[in-house]
């Protein structure tokens, strides 16, 4: 079983993440409470998997995406998380994130479970690691990356380089 650290102590996560091939095709609830899949939005997508909207670190790396994946045609930005979507709504508005839609995993847990991401111990159990994926326009994974501590960043260089290699 992989891990992951979460302020220094171990937390497993429910395996190796997927690092290349087929992107598994996942729901998630938007905004609206209706149901979206992966497979339905067209172009590269990043999809960022954060524990929770309510945390400092995922806000500013959801507002670093935010700002990054700006002024980029052909790419969508995905937040997942397993909070609420009004939640979610609430947060993007008050933050002003226009250039990345909120994917709740609450309903089906889907992406946590399909993508391995799922922390099965500790405090944040049932929630999802930090983890960033790029998936290309036919739906392949380009790029991942699971976040060691839960409490850091991303490589947001490594993330757009293989955005823009893509575009």
């Amino acid at each position: 079983m992989a891990s992951v650290t979460l302020g220094g102590n171990p937390a497993s996560i429910k395996g190796d993440i997927p690092s290349s091939g087929a992107a598994p095709d996942f729901t998630f609830v938007k905004d609206d409470m209706s149901d979206q899949k992966l497979s339905d939005l067209s172009g590269v997508k990043v999809l960022i998997a954060v524990p929770s909207l309510d945390t400092s670190v995922c806000a500013t790396e959801t507002r670093k995406f935010n700002q990054q994946l700006g002024g980029k045609s052909g790419v969508t930005g995905l937040v997942i998380s397993k909070d609420l979507p009004f939640a979610m709504k609430r947060f993007c508005e008050t933050s002003n994130i226009e250039n990345i839609v909120n994917a709740s995993d609450f309903r089906y847990g889907e992406f946590s479970q399909q993508y391995n991401t799922e922390i099965t111990d500790g405090a944040f159990k049932g929630l999802s690691a930090r983890a960033v994926f790029v998936v290309d326009q036919n739906n392949a994974i380009a790029y991942a990356e699971l976040v060691p501590e839960v409490g850091q960043e991303p490589d947001y260089d490594k993330a757009m380089e293989a955005v823009d290699k893509l575009l």
